[in-house]
Parts: structure tokens; C-alpha cells; sequence
């Protein structure tokens, strides 16, 4: 069968794009604006990319188009997908029906942190030996691919509560069934779809109702929005996850005396300690998302302790506080933060880290939310614990920045051209510095500018990176 994507590069439908092409089908796709990993991982799949969303990408007709929630209609692609009478389906409604219904799904939703914890329940799965199927909105190291089919009888899915698509504007989660679904956390995001956090919660709600008595909902006892949302009405069994004690709290995370940063730190099952996590991860956000991964894995039948020796070796996923290089002291990291609290938490993770060290942070307002400026009186108070801040403005922003630089007293600067940024950046760095560059998208290769002006630097010199 000849299965065509559109939105073929984002992080979900080049997924999709990649367990099609494993599932024997022949898979071509298009897209805009591409960048690493995901066209690179496209490429080594030998998926045809097109450029752009032109009609006659629809010749030779394939079987049936799978849309992603990029498309509008307008665009000439769609139009020509219409007229035609092609058979097209969402990204999700295809997963459901072509590959999850055989499987026992373990979702993981959440507005934050459902890449890290969906990468880390499938590397436990993996390292248990029981071989899942996962589709992760990054690459992990661990897997070197965000998507595969698995021999196994589990299948692991970051559950995104996005919309579906132009046709379709229920969650995206709603369509995979779950028999275990993991509740991380619940804020206002994606303004551009939701007007308020009642109707996320009505879709974690939907995503809820979805999820068999048999099942099991691990979720963040700490979150009054998810609680809430439970309270809706809940028909299935609840384990919830938090780092501090609490009458709903089953799984709670105890950091150790010797890790300031939380890289070390106990897992207690009702109260009772199972064992110890050493990892390379850190921040207390990182802990919760393994307890939530440990939780999961259990219900699918993982012994704890063997859940807890899994994470001592997992190694992370692209973008989520990667280092990307060295350059004569100046450590350069890229990471996914992009909201205020990920950003906050993301940094306070980074502070634990590195002491008193400086810790530059560099900001690319991109999502649709931060650009329509929901979230900038928040955004200040989030940057809080860098020591100095570069805020990217791009002309087109929509919104005053100025507001966020003054709250900052004399810490932050903005930039309206990457170019500008990276030079200025890479002039004002010094050894030891701490280089976060934030962003969900490829922030115009921000990164790899950065680190060629720094090579450039008198007696820069590259060091790979390292962990």
C-alpha cells in the first residue's frame, strides 16, 4: 500500500511515517521548513520527502493520505486531497486502527514531560526484555529512532493532547485506547486551540472515559487541575506519584543526601523504600517522570527493581538538556523547554547542576501559545534562576517584549536575527559558562552557529560533548 503524509517532519507524524514504512508499506511524505532529527531519520528510512504542499505530490494517487494536524484547507495539497475523493485519515485514527488494536497501550499525557517519560517506560519495557513498540515526539539515545513497531505485545505512545486534525479537533489521545495511561501534570497551553485549562480538562477527562476498569491511571497526586479532572469521573484503578507524601501518593521519589542535583534518589512503593535510581538525568522534574515510568511498568508486569536498573542506564533523549558541544569552557545545551513552568523547572535542574556557575539562557518565544503571548507575564519570573538572559525577537513576535527585559533588571537582552544572537552571544561567553539554548523548534540552527563563533574565538577549541 501506498501510504502518502502530509506534515511528514513533525516530530508525531514523522513517527507515523516511520512505523508505516516498518509495517511493509511503501511511505512518502512532504513537509516545509524541515530540520534535524526528524528528516535526517526520514532519510535514513529512504522515505521520499517532498517540499512544500503542491497538488501534484497527490501523483501517482496513493492509497490513502495520512493528514497531519498542520494541514488547513486552503493549502493546495488539501484542496486537490478533497476534490480527488483519496481516502485520508489522521494521524492517530490510522495508528488506532492499523497497529495499536492488537496491543496493550501504555499512553503518556501531560504538558510536560511526556517525551522523557514516555522514552524512559520504553526503555524499561525494552531492558525487561519484553521488546514494545513505542512512537516518542523525540529520538532517544537509547533507541537512536523516536518510532518502531516492537515483536512484543506492548506499545508505548506519547499521548499529545493537541488537536487531530483540520477535520478532527478532538485530542489526538483520545484514539489510542489505553490500557495504561499516565497523567503527568495539567497547565494552559496551547491557546491557539483551548480557551481556558476547563477544556484541557474536559479532553484529559475524554482521555479518562477511554481507559478500561481492568487498567491502571498512574498520575501526579500533587496536580489540582488533573485532579480535578479525575474527579469528572474516573472507572479505572489510580495510582498516584508524587515527591512528597500525600493520601493519594503510592509511588513518592526520595532524593538522596549526596545529590544536591537529584541524580540519585529513592523510589518507595505505599511508604516502603525499593531501591535507588543513579542516573545521568537530573532536577526534580526528571524524578518525577521516572517514578511515573516505574509506576507504568509495574502495572505491566516489571518488577520495580528491575524498572529502577533500567533507568541507571538510560541515557537521555535529543533536545531534552543536550549537550551539544564544548568550546574552550563554554558548554552549549539545547532543550525542548518552551513553556514558563518547563522552562523554570528546566533551569532549576541545570542550577542544581552546576552551583554557582553561570547559566546563560537563551529563548526562542516559537510556540503557537508563547507567540500569541499568553504566557509572557509568567515569563520573567521563569528565567529567574539564569544568571543572564537573550530573548530572540522576531519581528513578526505580536506582542512587546520590552516588559519581560525591564522585569529581568539589566540580566536579558533581545536579539531580532539568529545570526546577531549567536555572534553576540559567542562574544560575551566566558570559560565555564553554561550556554541552555530553548526552543521546540530548530531555532534557525541557533546551536551550531553558536559553536562555530565560539570556535572562531581566539583559542576556541571544540570539545565533544559529553553528558
Amino acid at each position: 500500500m501506498h501510504v502518502h503524509v502530509l506534515g511528514a517532519c513533525g516530530t508525531f507524524m514523522g513517527g507515523v511515517a516511520a512505523l508505516a514504512c516498518s509495517a511493509g508499506h511503501r511511505v512518502t511524505g512532504s513537509d516545509r521548513n524541515v530540520y534535524p532529527p526528524m528528516s535526517t531519520q526520514l532519510a535514513a528510512l529512504g522515505i521520499e520527502l517532498i517540499e512544500g504542499y503542491a497538488a501534484d505530490q497527490l501523483e501517482p494517487r496513493p492509497d490513502v493520505v495520512v493528514v497531519g494536524n498542520v494541514m488547513r484547507r486552503g493549502m493546495p495539497v488539501v484542496e486537490a486531497l478533497l476534490d480527488a475523493g483519496i481516502p485520508y485519515v489522521s494521524g492517530p485514527e490510522w495508528l488506532a486502527h492499523e497497529l495499536l488494536r492488537a496491543r496493550w497501550v501504555l499512553a503518556v499525557a501531560g504538558t510536560h514531560g511526556k517525551t522523557s517519560t514516555t522514552a524512559m517506560l520504553a526503555w524499561i519495557l525494552e531492558h525487561a526484555g519484553l521488546a514494545p513498540g513505542f512512537l516518542i515526539g523525540g529520538v532517544p539515545a537509547d533507541f537512536g529512532t523516536s518510532a518502531r513497531l516492537g515483536t512484543g505485545a506492548f506499545f508505548v505512545i506519547e499521548a499529545d493532547e493537541y488537536d487531530t486534525a483540520f477535520f478532527d479537533k478532538r485530542a489526538k489521545f483520545v484514539h489510542y485506547r489505553p490500557r495504561t495511561a499516565i497523567l503527568n501534570n495539567l497547565e494552559y497551553d496551547h491557546a491557539d486551540i483551548y480557551p481556558d485549562v476547563a477544556a484541557i480538562q474536559r479532553q484529559f477527562h475524554h482521555l479518562v472515559r477511554t481507559v478500561p476498569g481492568t487498567g491502571r491511571i498512574v498520575w501526579n497526586a500533587g496536580d489540582v487541575n488533573l485532579r480535578a479532572a479525575l474527579q469528572m469521573g474516573c472507572w479505572t484503578p489510580t495510582e498516584g506519584f508524587a515527591r512528597d507524601a500525600g493520601p493519594d501518593v503510592c509511588w513518592r521519589a526520595r532524593p538522596t543526601s549526596s545529590a544536591a542535583d537529584d541524580s540519585a534518589f529513592e523510589v518507595l512503593e505505599q511508604g516502603e523504600p525499593r531501591g535507588t535510581v543513579h542516573w545521568d538525568l537530573f532536577g526534580a522534574h526528571n524524578m518525577e517522570n521516572a517514578l511515573a515510568a516505574i509506576a507504568a511498568a509495574c502495572h505491566a508486569g516489571v518488577p520495580v527493581a528491575r524498572a529502577i536498573d533500567a533507568l541507571g542506564s538510560f541515557r537521555g533523549v535529543a533536545r531534552r538538556m543536550q549537550l551539544r558541544g564544548e568550546v574552550n569552557g563554554v558548554r552549549v545545551y539545547d532543550d525542548f523547554a518552551h513553556h514558563p513552568t518547563a522552562i523554570a523547572t528546566t533551569l532549576d535542574g541545570l542550577r542544581r547542576r552546576v552551583g554557582a556557575a553561570r547559566i546563560v539562557a537563551v529563548l526562542e518565544p516559537r510556540s503557537n501559545t508563547m507567540r500569541m503571548g499568553v504566557h509572557r507575564a509568567a515569563l520573567a519570573g521563569s528565567l529567574a534562576k539564569a544568571d543572564e538572559v537573550w530573548l530572540y525577537i522576531p519581528p513578526d513576535l505580536g506582542w512587546d517584549a520590552a516588559p519581560v527585559l525591564a522585569a529581568l533588571q539589566g540580566r536579558a537582552q533581545g536579539r531580532a536575527e539568529v545570526g546577531a544572537l549567536a555572534r553576540d552571544l559567542a562574544a560575551a561567553a566566558r570559560p565555564g559558562d553554561h550556554v541552555l539554548i530553548m526552543s521546540n523548534g530548530g531555532f534557525g540552527g541557533l546551536h551550531e552557529q553558536l559553536l562555530r563563533e565560539l570556535r572562531c574565538a581566539p583559542g576556541g577549541s571544540v570539545r565533544p560533548a559529553r553528558a
